[in-house]
């Protein structure tokens, strides 16, 4: 049987991704499927709705769970994050509210911009450009 092209594709980058682009991964993710879940409110599917919510929520529950809690503020202040924003989609899907998605997709996406910008890879100027080895703050979650 031949593999599906697309996820080998998608294979080969996770298991070569660093922990930061990993990381930024795992914000897309959580992105997508609230946008699943928004779908699912405006299709009225309560099934694509719940389903998206889960997984968005499974995101966060991993993002919760892999802090570096030793890290000091900033990872107790990404836990506090996490935890509304699980809250949010609770409520969500409760609701049906489409606007307590949008705030947690709001959050999502500014946290995934900080960690993008964190962690990609550093370009030297002039003509020998060679790009660095990202750095990663200390409350990065350890993904690998």
């Amino acid at each position: 049987m031949i593999a599906n092209p697309y996820s080998q594709y998608r294979d080969v980058q996770i298991q070569t991704a660093s922990p930061g682009r990993l990381l930024v991964m795992l914000y897309d993710g959580a992105i997508r499927f609230c946008n699943d879940a928004k779908r699912g409110i405006a299709a009225n599917d309560p099934r694509a709705t719940y389903e998206g919510l889960r997984r968005a929520q499974d995101i966060l529950d991993h993002l919760t769970a892999t802090l570096d809690m030793g890290a000091g503020e900033i990872a107790r202040n990404l836990a506090s994050l996490y935890e509304f924003m699980g809250r949010r989609l609770l409520e969500a899907n409760l609701r049906r509210d489409p606007q307590a998605i949008d705030d947690v997709i709001g959050l999502l996406q500014t946290v995934r911009s900080a960690y993008a910008e964190i962690t990609a890879p550093a370009v030297k100027p002039g003509p020998a450009t060679a790009p660095a080895a990202g750095t990663i703050a200390h409350a990065v979650s350890n993904l690998g």
